[in-house]
């Protein structure tokens, strides 16, 4: 099948690119509007307060004039940059789709070329309608490996998409490799969606043959990895191979511009599809050497719902290794971690292991009961970490923690909810966050532990849709004077003095209400 016959949402490239600059002119001209009215109130309230040094000899409307061609001039400087990566085209896509766990995970090497006659500085990254609200984590690398920043934008005014900035302008008739990685969750529906506890689980993935681009592509190729040699079906564009539990689709040349055409598999997945529901993870920091960290975790099976009751007897006899129900997994701890303790809300877990590796703790965690689908479950997992390899000194009275936002609870997780909570010491003040992705922070708290009569300050900090990509660190700065470390042995201290004063006032103190023997011999 020839690609430029493939689909009816295939798009003409030259009246995509005419409709983007129609609403890029659109847009420009709204902004135009828009920057007026701030240059006329901005007046109206130098007027108002007669500030001279706010103030310039022109009149208000020349000012206002002048204002508005400044906003212009930069509004369509950026236009004209992104005309000008309309230049480019797609030499050459290599796509492979990893389907081997319950994440879609997609990382295409792009071969970009400039064919134009200007320097591009930017280009743009698609992303499919259908994909947008699973979107967990995306990533752009250059040929040296080195991440690209982007911002979101649209195109055409309704298609989601990223604006990547190169490192370096690429020149007229010169090409740039580049790595793009993404990540969706729930891109994998089961089918059926429910089955008995014998049964395999199947699983169906809806997705496209062609890399989805603003740009013409020469030349592309798609290589889907299966978790299993078990298909049921899939659709078959040709040219398309089959090998074992992978799957080939391409080359196809000269794919127009946003060309969608529906890739649909149907196969065995029996990894596991266990999903985090909501995590509460809290850390608290103490200058006496000590930082502790407690995570509470509701979990949840999400792959096909069990039919029929449970057997207790034939699961035991199922000696299987590929099974869809989920009897243990592990998670990782820093190596330094000790005082471990899981347990749940009947108490301890003891069906726990902990083996000791070079660089990290491995915790084999093993639940009460093995999970089905649409089973839950929920426990609470703790540590400690010595505060040195976190807690950092910067100056006389300014200190630094980076710590995890979030941690390896097991691998390819999927966090539908986060919610970290970082106890700062007693009498902080000036604190930054610096987060390694855009959080949502929410209103600080105030907590009181042993002896706090000041109470600490909370910094609560919230993420929804996180992959294991998202463990990066949290950086928090913050002043405390270091004679606050002995706040607690002083009221400590002051404690026991009244206490002991009361005792000895309280013995040499003579309740009775009549004389003692020896007075009245006297």
């Amino acid at each position: 099948m020839a690609p430029n016959k493939v689909s009816p949402k295939k798009y003409n490239a030259s009246k995509t690119l005419w409709t983007w600059h129609k609403s890029a002119r659109a847009q420009v001209l709204f902004l135009l509007k828009k920057e007026q009215v701030k240059a006329k109130s901005r007046l109206t309230a130098e007027i108002a307060t007669h500030d001279p040094s706010t103030s310039s000899h022109l009149p208000m409307e020349d000012r206002a004039v002048k204002m508005v061609r400044e906003a212009a001039e930069i509004y369509l400087d950026e236009i004209m940059q992104e005309q000008a990566s309309q230049q480019l085209i797609n030499k050459n896509v290599e796509r492979t789709i990893d389907l081997t766990s319950q994440l879609v995970k997609i990382m295409s090497t792009i071969t970009l070329e400039n064919t134009g006659k200007e320097t591009v500085r930017t280009f743009l990254v698609a992303l499919e309608p259908e994909t947008v609200g699973n979107l967990s984590y995306i990533s752009v690398k250059d040929s040296l490996k080195e991440d690209l920043k982007f911002i979101p934008t649209k195109i055409e005014n309704q298609i989601e998409a990223y604006t990547v900035q190169f490192k370096q302008a690429l020149a007229p008739g010169r090409t740039a490799t580049l790595s793009l990685e993404t990540i969706f969750t729930k891109g994998l529906v089961p089918y059926p969606n429910s089955i008995t506890q014998k049964e395999k689980q199947l699983v169906r993935y809806f997705g496209n043959h062609y890399f989805y681009t603003p740009y013409l592509t020469t030349k592309q190729t798609t290589t889907v990895t299966l978790s299993s040699r078990s298909v049921e079906s899939y659709t078959k564009l040709k040219p398309v191979t089959q090998s074992d539990s992978t799957i080939t689709y391409g080359p196809y040349n000269d794919v127009a511009p946003l060309t969608q055409d529906r890739l649909i598999l149907h196969y065995e997945n029996n990894s596991p599809f266990l999903t985090v529901t909501r995590l509460e993870r809290l850390i608290e920091i103490s200058h006496w050497g000590n930082i502790a960290v407690e995570e509470n975790v509701e979990i949840l099976h999400t792959g096909a719902k069990l039919k029929g009751s449970f057997s207790r007897y034939d699961y035991q006899r199922d000696t299987s290794s590929s099974h869809h129900s989920i009897k243990s997994y592990r998670t990782i701890l820093p190596a330094a971690a000790y005082n471990i303790y899981y347990r749940d809300s009947n108490g301890n877990i003891s069906t726990s292991q902990v083996r000791t590796r070079k660089d990290w703790i491995e915790l084999e965690l093993r639940p009460r009961f093995p999970l089905f689908g649409g089973w839950r479950s929920s426990y609470t997992l703790g540590y400690s970490v010595p505060s040195y390899q976190y807690l950092f000194r910067k100056s006389s009275s300014e200190y630094v923690l980076n710590m995890r936002l979030l941690d390896h609870v097991f691998d390819d997780m999927h966090v539908e909810e986060l919610e970290t909570s970082v106890v700062l010491p007693v009498g902080v003040s000036n604190v930054q966050i610096t987060t390694p992705f855009d959080v949502e922070r929410l209103a600080d708290g105030v907590t009181y532990k042993y002896l706090d009569h000041l109470g600490r300050s909370v910094i609560r900090l919230k993420k929804t849709n996180l992959v294991e990509q998202h463990i990066q660190d949290l950086e928090i700065v913050y002043h405390w004077k270091s004679l606050l470390l002995l706040h607690e042995p002083i009221l400590l201290a002051l404690a026991l003095y009244v206490l002991f004063i009361f005792v000895i006032i309280y013995v040499r103190l003579d309740f009775s209400i009549h004389k003692p023997e020896h007075s009245k011999k006297e």
